[in-house]
């Protein structure tokens, strides 16, 4: 059995979370994205992209937004490209594997790949 803790309370979430961007804005594809194209503080981002994950993982309330909303202003912005998602998805799995383990973590890295797979596919279709 793993020692390694699951992404099953709010604690071990915000440690992911933190973990994952930490990893993520030192890309020099990604964090551009982040930063310059999105100009989102990511220390105040946080709470809302915790929430988002609680809301998956737990059963959270807290998140109410619409995350295809979001990312459709973002790729009017910047085209947002499948290797962009399969970078995005390549770090938040890598995270994930090396600090968590258990059926919750499981979950997060097959709801991550819908994610990407839904986000990129829909993003594609409305360019078209």
């Amino acid at each position: 059995m793993s020692r390694l803790p699951d992404l099953d309370n709010s604690e071990n979430i915000r440690r992911f979370v933190e973990a994952f961007y930490e990893r993520l804005l030192q890309d020099e594809v990604l964090a551009p994205i982040f930063v310059d194209v999105a100009e989102i503080d990511i220390r105040d981002h946080f709470p809302r992209i915790c929430a988002y994950w609680e809301k998956l993982l737990l059963g959270g309330q807290d998140y109410q937004r619409h995350t295809m909303n979001i990312h459709r202003q973002l790729d009017e912005q910047r085209t947002l490209t499948a290797a962009d998602f399969d970078r995005w998805l390549d770090y938040f799995e890598s995270t994930v594997h090396a600090n968590f383990a258990g059926p919750k973590a499981d979950r997060a890295c097959m709801v991550a790949r819908r994610i990407a797979e839904n986000m990129h596919k829909t993003l594609r279709r409305e360019r078209s």
